[in-house]
């Protein structure tokens, strides 16, 4: 018998205890994932102007709603870098609040950890489509004045959103980052990207995500991308390891809140990358590390290099079929499973380089793309902006060919 019980479990933000014994439930904002059961799968699209232009959200959401039928109207959004060039300095909270009320004792506490710069309402499109929403504000802070002792600006600030998301009942921090931000919610993200207004910012990386929601609730918080600090996750597929891997980062101060498998990509890559100091490559190879009887055949340096990457962070490798898009202020990743058991498809076109769930997508917006491939199982895809390198494609021994060339 299918559980459709929406009741998040015990401690999780934003459920409210029904009495002694009984699990908090999230009233609003939540629609269960078996209300329909048509067969289909998440949609991605990203793209990344290597150039730094900026471009408005017209394009992206052109994009994906190409791809409308990979999603069933439970979630979708959108994540865009450069779009707060004015208060580029400031890192940027993007917060949702299950009621206007709700915000009050979350900016109390804001005012204890960061300086707010600037407050405002993420500004809406009403319509009847959406009558029903949460309330979204945004926060330009600096951490500056408020370290405390601490040495390191990302840790603080991740600090502060853990708190945000596990200790106030009625918000979550959807994005953290730095000239960055994140839309998301119930909905299919043609719709959402006009009720967030897309189309009046300007970004130089966009990525975008339909969501079809297999095990878990489609509401607002649990649409993608999930953000911390700059890195944005957009994803297709199950992550079947989401227990070990939400323990595992549990022990280096993650919290995994929103109900949802992906969260802990994003949390995955801030601590192998930003804290732990591993190439994207390398945390690439974690996240889908290669089969042990290819490692066995290998050379002597690079067998050495990924037993040890496997042996030292097994809890971090990711099973079960996926493909992502990983956002951040330098660039976008592409990664599949090692079996490639969901779509990824990346193309070229002069300064701009696309990844998709369909080729379609990529033609909506680029007619005239120059080259299209698709990438090999596990193999990362990273696009770099020029200013800070090279980047490579993901066709076996054509790896470490730059996809554009640095000017």
């Amino acid at each position: 018998m299918i559980n459709t019980s929406l009741s998040a479990p015990r401690g999780y933000p934003g459920g409210e205890s029904q009495g002694e014994g009984e699990v908090p439930r999230r009233k609003s904002f939540v629609r269960s994932p078996y209300d329909e059961k048509d067969l289909s799968a998440c949609g991605l699209i990203g793209f990344v102007n290597r150039d730094r232009r900026r471009e408005s959200g017209e394009r992206i959401i052109r994009a994906i709603a190409n791809m409308h039928d990979r999603g069933n109207g439970l979630g979708g959004g959108f994540a865009a870098y450069g779009i707060y060039p004015e208060r580029a300095d400031l890192y940027a909270l993007h917060v949702m609040y299950d009621d206007p009320h709700d915000a009050k004792q979350v900016e109390e506490y804001l005012k204890r950890q960061v300086v707010v710069e600037a407050a405002e309402e993420i500004p809406l499109f009403e319509s009847r489509r959406f009558s029903d929403h949460p309330y979204f504000k945004r926060y330009f802070v600096d951490l500056r004045e408020r370290l405390n002792g601490h040495d390191n600006e990302g840790d603080y600030l991740v600090d502060t959103v853990m708190h945000i998301n596990v200790n106030f009942e009625h918000a979550f921090v959807m994005s953290s980052g730095k000239n960055m931000g994140t839309f998301k919610g119930v909905g299919f993200p043609e719709d959402l990207g006009e009720f967030f207004r897309l189309p009046e910012y300007e970004g130089y990386i966009w990525t975008g995500h339909s969501r079809f929601p297999t095990n878990s609730p489609g509401w607002w918080g649990g649409a993608h991308p999930f953000a911390l600090l700059d890195w944005t996750i957009v994803h297709n597929g199950e992550i079947s390891s989401y227990g070990i891997n939400m323990r595992y980062v549990k022990m280096f101060g993650y919290e995994c809140t929103l109900m949802t498998d992906t969260e802990v990509v994003a949390y995955l890559f801030d601590l192998l990358v930003r804290r732990h100091g591993l190439s994207f490559e390398d945390a690439c190879k974690v996240l889908a590390p290669p089969f042990w009887k290819d490692i066995d055949v290998l050379e002597e340096e690079e067998r050495f290099t990924l037993t040890h990457l496997r042996s030292v962070y097994a809890s971090a490798a990711l099973n079960g079929p996926f493909a992502f898009l990983l956002g951040f202020s330098g660039g976008i990743i592409g990664l599949n499973d090692r079996v490639k058991l969901r779509p990824l498809v990346v193309g070229r076109g002069g300064e701009s380089v696309y990844l998709s769930s369909e080729e379609a997508a990529i033609r909506t917006i680029c007619p005239e793309v120059e080259e299209i491939w698709a990438p090999v199982a596990g193999e990362p895809v990273i696009v770099l902006l020029e200013s800070v390198g090279e980047s490579r494609d993901g066709r076996g021994n054509q790896r470490q060919r730059p996809v554009l060339q640095g000017a």
